[in-house]
């Protein structure tokens, strides 16, 4: 593991990286308590309260998001199933264009408001268009019309507490600000998104697609739990393959995508060694974790350097290789 910690501490970022395998830490670097903004490696844990209600038949994947949350169904998006949101199949990627959709993303009434109102682009089902913050909105309205309590307090109640991950956080709490790391921007647009980032009332918000904080380390507990076994019904069906890699239309991408998850096997970010069977889920290629069922090994890499371009894929990739090869 000595190339691993090599190719972390040479790219200068602050960074965390937690790699277990078997429940057993293999290596484990940065500072255990500095709570990272993992923007999109967020949106597993929203994916899986959805699946977990399915599970308990408290909703169906294949029915409309209208059955449950009529007013979804303004500008045609009446059809567009439970399952095509997960899959990022559901037809529109943004409510309001994605820097409008950031605006308001810390204001859970607004945000409804415009994903209710938005119009479809794609036929549902029909092509995979990544959704990076109206997916957690979405799954969360979802999650509230449901069963009647907001996805911040079901996520604690049927995860985070059972799991006893302390330190993981939908909304930071404001008495934690001081363990909070920055990001840090780089490139085209790289520093005008960490300075959203980096403000209090967007860290202390509910944004189920991208506003958790954690460690590295309680997020590799989290992955640990899925392998061995936790929410095992759910977890299951969140792994499951939607299709085979094709270019993403907001990502411009191949992603191999299941129903909550990314999957291996595509190369970077989880590296060209990963197996097909690894699910996990990148953070703007500044924060990653991914569980590998076949090796028993989980990977969570958080860092705060926010990156334009393909580089910071190329190196998530390179550290995953490099933990792959070591593991052997």
């Amino acid at each position: 593991m000595i190339e691993v910690a090599e190719l972390v501490r040479a790219r200068g970022a602050r960074a965390s990286l937690c790699v277990l395998r078997d429940g057993r830490v293999l290596l484990d670097i940065g500072p255990p308590d500095a709570l990272y903004w993992i923007f999109s490696a967020s949106k597993p844990f929203v994916a899986l309260l959805v699946h977990e209600l399915a599970a308990r038949s408290d909703l169906d994947l294949d029915d409309p998001v209208a059955r449950y949350w009529p007013e979804f169904a303004g500008g045609g998006k009446g059809a567009v199933t439970i399952r095509q949101v997960l899959r990022h199949r559901s037809g529109f990627a943004t409510a309001r264009g994605f820097a409008r959709d950031a605006l308001t993303m810390t204001d859970w009434p607004r945000a409804v408001r415009a994903i209710e109102r938005a119009p479809l682009r794609w036929e549902p089902g029909a092509v995979p268009a990544y959704q990076p913050i109206v997916f957690g909105h979405i799954l969360g309205e979802l999650v509230r019309r449901v069963t009647g309590t907001s996805v911040g307090s079901l996520l604690t109640t049927e995860f985070l507490g059972p799991l006893g991950l302390a330190d993981t956080f939908l909304g930071l709490p404001s008495s934690l600000w001081s363990r909070h790391v920055p990001v840090r921007g780089h490139g085209l647009g790289g520093p005008l998104v960490a300075r959203v980032v980096n403000r209090r009332a967007v860290r202390g918000a509910v944004i189920p697609a991208a506003g958790i904080s954690t460690t590295a380390r309680d997020l590799a507990r989290f992955y640990q739990a899925l392998l061995d076994g936790f929410a095992g019904p759910a977890v299951a069906e969140a792994r499951r393959p939607s299709g085979e890699a094709v270019v993403d239309r907001t990502i411009g991408t191949r992603i191999r995508w299941a129903q909550g998850f990314q999957l291996g096997g595509v190369g970077r970010p989880m590296g060209t060694l990963s197996a097909r069977e690894t699910f996990g889920h990148n953070g703007s290629n500044c924060c990653i974790a991914w569980a590998d069922p076949g090796r028993r090994l989980v990977f969570a890499y958080l860092t705060d350097r926010l990156v334009s371009g393909h580089s910071a894929a190329a190196h998530l990739g390179e550290v995953a290789d490099a933990v792959l090869k070591s593991c052997g």
